[in-house]
């Protein structure tokens, strides 16, 4: 699984931060920090499915990798 940022959607709350802080990150100017081409570690899948399942804007999704 990988992670997809809806950019235009985004609007840097910074729940998806404090549900996966390993993944997660709001930068300086409060800009979402997320590595969107590297799939999700096993171990952090729950809590990004989570931080999904928490963006009130949905500007989240997770995508199966080929």
């Amino acid at each position: 699984m990988k992670i997809v940022v809806d950019r235009d959607k985004c609007v840097s709350l910074g729940i998806c931060e404090g549900l996966a802080p390993d993944i997660f990150v709001l930068n300086d100017d409060g800009e979402l920090e997320v590595d969107e081409l590297t799939a999700v570690p096993e171990g952090a899948l729950e809590s990004v499915r989570s931080a999904v399942s928490g963006c009130p804007v949905n500007a989240l999704r997770l995508v199966e990798v080929d």
